[in-house]
């Protein structure tokens, strides 16, 4: 994205929002790109994303392992209650 510095004062706000989202935001003077805003925090890989998910899923997994977690009813079932037996909606 490219915007002037005159256009960005008034959207400064958007415009770190898009920076800190990984957007490419440049700052323009006369037309010419003056500025870039990039987010100060590191973009997360996707790799690291992976970590993190496999790491809360072992937690999880260790949990349910110790009893720290019962089993909860069925996903499948659990809209049961709204239907009668012929399967129609009550």
């Amino acid at each position: 994205m490219h915007i002037s510095v005159s256009d960005a004062k008034a959207h400064l706000t958007d415009l770190v929002k898009r920076a800190e989202a990984g957007e490419e935001v440049i700052l323009t003077r006369h037309g010419q790109p003056a500025v870039r805003l990039v987010s100060a925090r590191a973009a997360v890989t996707p790799e690291e994303k992976g970590r993190v998910i496999e790491r809360i899923q072992a937690e999880v997994a260790a949990k349910k392992a110790a009893g720290l977690i019962p089993d909860g009813p069925s996903a499948a079932r659990s809209q049961d209650f709204l239907y009668g037996e012929d399967g129609l909606p009550e």
